[in-house]
């Protein structure tokens, strides 16, 4: 037998949850991915390589800053990225209550 689309598995964290908390929290979720998502396209695409003429004729350390974004600064960002991820999906579990 199948659950209808959108009902939590029994036994699940969300299952307590009425489907308008369920939407909610999905709703949370997406906005802080596309959020993240965007802040990871314009730090490596735009400032690494778009504007990174621009940004050249700033030196860090020894390296021009657009050469040290594309190279460097774009995987710390995207680390960060991840810990921001983690920290507030962690946040929204706990003010749901699905943190299980």
């Amino acid at each position: 037998m199948t659950r209808p689309p959108g009902t939590p598995s029994p036994g699940s964290p969300a299952s307590g949850l009425t489907l308008e908390q369920r939407q909610t929290y999905w709703r949370k979720n997406l906005n802080l991915t596309l959020i993240l998502l965007v802040i990871w396209f314009v730090v490596p695409y735009l400032m690494g390589i778009i504007f990174s003429g621009t940004l050249n004729a700033v030196k860090l350390g020894q390296a021009p800053l657009g050469f040290w974004i594309a190279q460097q600064g774009s995987i710390y960002v995207f680390i960060i990225l991840i810990a921001i991820y983690a920290f507030r999906m962690n946040a929204l579990d706990r003010a749901t209550g699905v943190d299980g």
